[in-house]
């Protein structure tokens, strides 16, 4: 792994927000402590190589991250994940293997969203302008518990998936795990698209409340995490968010109602809040939501498209 040329990205200067976790492991605060659309960019020094998870545009802005960069490790194929792509040039991009389409295409992309064309038309410049997005069709998968050696650390994928087919954390040598978008935030999971899946998120919950770590990385918001106490206690709350939701819905369903109506009433976003993939968002969740009453028999159908708590 260590014949790859440096990337041509400029020299940046991060001295003012730069987080130093291990002798080897860098995180990159983003603007705003890493609140979208910017992130918490995490670099990886090893004797061999260096590689950056996750290139924020507060990357991209600063113009690199202040050193050679050899690969980007991309957790999953959405645009704030991969702003910076297109600007490590001469770097590899790995990604797993599941979300390897939305990486290496726009139209790879917007399958991974599962926008309708009305929607993506709106969606897509700010993905290419905002996210500065560039298709990275070289793009190498990688799967579950694969490792990357960088030379004296190593860095190993953990298979996340329900936010996207793909999404995946990175276990760092020296006791850092990036959590990427399991980000602990009170808005809570999101799963409203097309390759999201609510029974695989929850899974994943479980799964990295085990991680046993020293500190914890989330791209947004939280960034740093020290200790394993807090870490859980945030997991364990950032799951109720799921159960909150379900119980909104089916007080919501005590009346029949459809999806459209479901989604009008806002259960992911507030309401009032204006994006151009909200309803998208809201009307993926609903579908999931409402597919797990059905199963528990929680809700039935009591006509075409419109659904009753039972």
């Amino acid at each position: 792994m260590y014949a790859r040329p440096m990337s041509r990205a400029k020299v940046a200067d991060w001295s003012d927000v730069e987080r130093k976790l291990t002798d080897r492991v860098t995180v990159l605060v983003g603007d705003d402590n890493g609140a979208y659309p910017s992130g918490n960019s995490v670099v990886i020094r090893g004797d061999g190589e260096s590689a950056l998870i996750d290139p924020s545009i507060t990357v991209v802005e600063r113009g690199g991250a202040n050193r050679r960069i050899d690969a980007v490790l991309t957790s999953h194929s959405h645009e704030d994940h991969m702003a910076g792509n297109g600007l490590f040039s001469d770097a590899r991009v790995h990604v797993h293997i599941d979300d390897l389409p939305g990486v290496r295409s726009l139209e790879g992309l917007n399958g991974v969203y599962g926008l309708n064309p009305d929607i993506w038309a709106e969606f897509e410049p700010t993905v290419l302008e905002q996210f500065s997005y560039e298709p990275r069709p070289d793009a190498i998968g990688f799967s579950d518990g694969h490792v990357f050696d960088l030379g004296g650390v190593t860095v190993e994928a953990v298979h996340l998936p329900g936010h996207t087919r793909g999404h995946s954390g990175f276990r760092i040598s020296g006791g850092v795990f990036f959590c990427s978008d399991i980000d602990l935030t009170g808005f809570g999971p999101y799963y409203g698209d097309a390759w999201s899946d609510l029974d695989q998120f929850e899974a994943s919950l479980a799964k990295i409340r085990d991680e046993q770590a020293d500190v914890y990385v989330t791209f947004h918001h939280k960034g740093v995490i020290e200790g394993r106490d807090d870490f859980v206690q945030r997991v364990d709350a950032f799951t109720e968010v799921i159960h909150r939701r379900h119980r909104e819905m089916l007080t919501f369903l005590s009346e029949p109602h459809t999806i459209e109506e479901m989604v009008a009433h806002r259960f992911v976003y507030r309401p009032g809040v204006e994006m151009t993939i909200a309803d998208s968002v809201e009307q993926r969740t609903a579908v999931l939501h409402v597919a797990r009453m059905l199963s528990r028999d929680e809700a039935t159908e009591v006509s075409p498209g419109r659904f009753q708590a039972c």
